[in-house]
């Protein structure tokens, strides 16, 4: 048996009106996008963003398609809100090559909406602190406060509220993407496999056998969320492994 399963449990933000109608995890309003492309028609799940304030809560490639989804999909406007600093525009010190540059850049999503609404839509060292709705249940605004990374008693950083830097923003669309915390659980419950810290299934890259003889895993349930290459890379691996594990040899590269 080999798990992949992905790493599909996103991150929530359980703050005042999160039961309203119209905040979607990300992967939601994507998936059933790329399902209504390929089926040529909506789906029942379809969720458009057509004529819409569009509110993103999160960065990364995951913020970044539903940017540009929404833009296609003919939003009425985009923000994109960003817990962390903006990047500097050259390389920081701790930050030397060969290192990833970690500096600002703007992906295809936020060039589109820059070209349509005249600006990068992200906004940085921002939190959300309550979603408003109206009458019948619908969001409609969302209320946000600047922050500060500072370190707490353990010397940890985290974000700290700025008072005075309160603003209401109109949103009829809010898409959660602010990171997934591993696979589901359920079938690794019932499985009874072992996991790592990050509640993944543990299982050693190159070997990918679980703690279960003749249970493997590969990818994102595996490492976590990360990117398709991966998926094909680890897929191969274990196809190799399981190949070991039944013939005693392979010839699988």
């Amino acid at each position: 048996m080999i798990l992949c399963t992905g790493a599909t449990k996103p991150r929530d933000l359980p703050i005042e009106g999160r039961d309203l109608k119209g905040i979607h995890f990300a992967m939601e309003f994507l998936t059933a996008n790329t399902q209504a492309v390929l089926n040529q028609q909506p789906g029942s799940d379809f969720i458009s963003a057509e004529g819409k304030d569009v509110v993103i809560i999160g960065g990364g490639d995951t913020g970044t398609d539903c940017v540009g989804t929404s833009i296609r999909h003919g939003c009425n406007s985009v923000v994109q809100l960003e817990i962390l600093p903006k990047p500097p525009l050259e390389r920081a010190a701790n930050n030397p090559w060969p290192e990833w540059p970690k500096v600002y850049k703007m992906d295809y999503g936020q060039e589109e909406a820059a070209a349509k609404f005249g600006a990068d839509p992200r906004v940085y060292l921002t939190t959300a602190t309550k979603f408003e709705g109206d009458d019948n249940g619908n969001v409609t605004a969302i209320h946000t406060v600047e922050v500060e990374w500072a370190k707490n008693e353990k010397g940890q950083f985290i974000p700290k509220h700025i008072p005075g830097t309160e603003k209401v923003i109109p949103a009829q669309l809010v898409l959660l993407a602010m990171g997934f915390l591993g696979p589901e659980q359920p079938l690794l419950d019932a499985l009874g496999l072992e996991r790592d810290a990050r509640s993944n299934v543990k299982a050693e890259h190159g070997k990918y056998a679980t703690s279960i003889p003749g249970v493997f895993a590969a990818g994102d349930c595996r490492r976590g969320q990360s990117l398709v290459v991966w998926a094909f890379n680890e897929g191969r691996g274990a196809a190799r492994e399981c190949d070991l594990y039944l013939m005693g040899q392979t010839d699988l590269p």
